[in-house]
């Protein structure tokens, strides 16, 4: 068999220096695709080892179905760690930075609707950054298949979404028009 990963106890090692890593809980799905970095690893070894490191408590599984290292994990990955590879450690740590900032961008981008009475749907779109909330945006659409479709479009360019919403009310250096009222403290001068 190819790869640096031989065993079951090498395979539990693997697991929990991946899940030590991880920003948050993740699915069964993305912890295999994570774990499967070394050709040593495969589908039946890594479901057998995530269930013994579970029964054993080194690893928690939620209701919800999400992984996450527990205490006692945390503690026996850092012991274990040099036990992998190099190597597959320098793999799953570029492997683990890009998950991590693909939650952590999930957390950012948020698209949700909900069916109103009246059948419309109203979508919201928010976006936040380190520091908090930058946009939540509140709209009635007719459709859910135009909810649906607006919310992938806000998730994959939220930022542009955000831009280019800030430049048109900022008026993309046009003059703004007015509606016809005089505001205070203006006065309306006729040639």
């Amino acid at each position: 068999m190819a790869g640096f990963i031989h065993d079951a106890l090498e395979v539990k090692f693997l697991i929990l220096y991946i899940t030590a890593r991880l920003a948050e809980p993740v699915p069964f799905d993305t912890l295999l695709d994570l774990t499967l970095c070394d050709d040593g690893v495969d589908y039946f070894s890594f479901a057998e080892c995530l269930r013994d490191l579970v029964s054993t408590q080194h690893v928690s599984l939620s209701p919800e179905g999400r992984y996450a290292v527990t205490e006692k994990g945390l503690r026996n990955s850092k012991i274990c760690e040099d036990a992998i590879p190099y190597s597959v450690r320098l793999k799953c740590d570029q492997n683990v930075d890009t998950c991590n900032r693909a939650m952590r961008r999930d957390r950012q981008v948020r698209a949700v609707w909900n069916r109103r009475k009246d059948g419309a749907f109203t979508l919201r779109l928010s976006l936040d950054d380190d520091r908090g909330n930058v946009m939540d945006l509140r709209l009635t659409v007719p459709r859910e298949e135009m909810a649906k479709i607006l919310a992938d479009r806000f998730r994959s360019a939220p930022e542009r979404v955000y831009t280019d919403f800030l430049s048109v009310l900022m008026g993309r250096g046009e003059k703004p028009r007015h509606s016809g009222k005089r505001n205070r403290g203006t006065v309306d001068r006729k040639p």
